[in-house]
């Protein structure tokens, strides 16, 4: 039986490394994990509590295709919290993770043969769910004068129907500021692309608040999930923020494409709004974290790091090291027992030369596995 053209996307490298990472730790190993951008914690409590409790008492059956009403309240509701803006719960769409997000924004927006720009590096499946939709991802090569981060000089005259951008962004952690994001905007707009904006790691920042796309325009798709700062990952339920006029085109492809996000995790991810004490207390502990890499790595001999604003993750230039991040990773993996991710998965062209660090886990976790990779790289010839 034939495959089809579309299904040839490029294997999730980190997934790779988990793997390998996993068989390393059935043969006995104790592996730090660094690769993955998975919080180290599991749902805040009173997530929990409120899902055992509708356990006894509801069938949990399907949802109306967009989601609790609740929840898609309470979400607007934290818009005004945290920025300010005043959000219609009608323009709330309840999805299946962020990944159920793109699949639905790049469905509704684009057209066989489409052109999406997005900044590399960048999320790799961005590029991979986009190929399979028949649609063209255009890396846009981001500098470090920028903080890796796309400017409107990056894509014009590019022909693009849509811009995709991250901030806080993934594997970099460095975040748009206002100006920045507003140039981005005003550009893609004037070149009549669509906007769209992954915000799946506000609530972790560092220093400043990240600005939702949002504060700015309301003819733009917001792209936000519960699994990064409520650490619900293997939950599968994120949101989208539309126009008006988009909510019953998405509508319709929800109810065929998915028919409704996770009904139990819907009901967990409402009560973990209001888990704001335990959601602060892992922040700190991102804090922690962070301050322990950045000053860890370039002791260790990772001295090329561009330092996160926000996120879990430090992106390090290898170069002097290597051009061969992927095997590069694996003798991390396989002599100093860390786990790390070559950055072939975020930059096709330059990842060779690139590797992405993960601070989520817990803080002992990042001390140990600091100390293995100073002493492996103190070994090194």
């Amino acid at each position: 039986m034939r495959n089809s053209i579309r299904s040839r996307v490029d294997p999730f490298i980190v997934m790779d490394v988990m793997e390998a990472a996993r068989r390393a730790e059935e043969s006995g190993r104790r592996i730090i994990h660094m690769e993955v951008g998975q919080p180290g914690t599991g749902a805040p409590k009173g997530a929990v509590r409120a899902l055992s409790g509708a356990l006894g008492t509801d069938a949990l059956g399907y949802t109306v295709a967009l989601g609790l009403p609740a929840l898609r309240r309470r979400i607007a509701r934290m818009y005004g919290e945290w920025y300010g803006v005043d959000i219609d719960p009608e323009r709330v769409v309840i999805t299946s993770g962020s990944s159920g997000g793109f699949i639905l924004a790049f469905t509704a927006l684009f057209d066989t043969g489409d052109r999406v720009g997005i900044g590399a590096p960048g999320y790799p499946s961005y590029r991979q769910i986009l190929r399979a939709l028949d649609l063209v991802p255009v890396d846009l090569p981001t500098s470090t004068e920028n903080r890796l981060q796309p400017v409107p000089s990056d894509f014009a005259g590019l022909d693009l129907a849509g811009l995709m951008v991250a901030s806080p962004a993934n594997p970099t952690g460095t975040m748009l500021d206002r100006e920045s994001m507003a140039a981005l905007v005003e550009t893609a707009h004037g070149q009549g692309a669509a906007f769209i904006s992954d915000e799946i790691y506000h609530g972790i920042e560092y220093e400043a608040k990240a600005v939702t796309a949002l504060e700015l325009t309301d003819d733009c798709y917001v792209i936000n999930s519960f699994s990064k700062y409520f650490s619900m990952t293997g939950w599968r339920v994120g949101w989208m923020v539309v126009p008006e006029s988009h909510v019953r085109v998405l509508e319709r492809i929800a109810q065929n494409m998915f028919i409704c996000p996770p009904h139990a995790s819907q009901v967990a991810a409402l009560a973990a709004m209001d888990c704001e004490e335990e959601l602060e207390a892992n922040l700190a502990v991102y804090r922690i974290n962070r301050d322990l890499m950045l000053t860890g790595l370039p002791r260790a001999g990772f001295t090329r790091i561009a330092p996160p604003d926000g996120a879990f993750y430090v992106y390090a230039d290898v170069s002097d090291l290597t051009d061969d991040s992927r095997a590069f990773a694996a003798e991390i993996l396989e002599k100093a027992g860390v786990a790390v991710t070559p950055g072939l998965d975020f930059d096709p062209e330059r990842g060779h030369k690139t590797l992405r660090f993960s601070y989520a886990r817990a803080t002992g976790d990042i001390e140990e596995g600091l100390v293995r990779l100073a002493r492996f790289m103190a070994a090194r010839p």
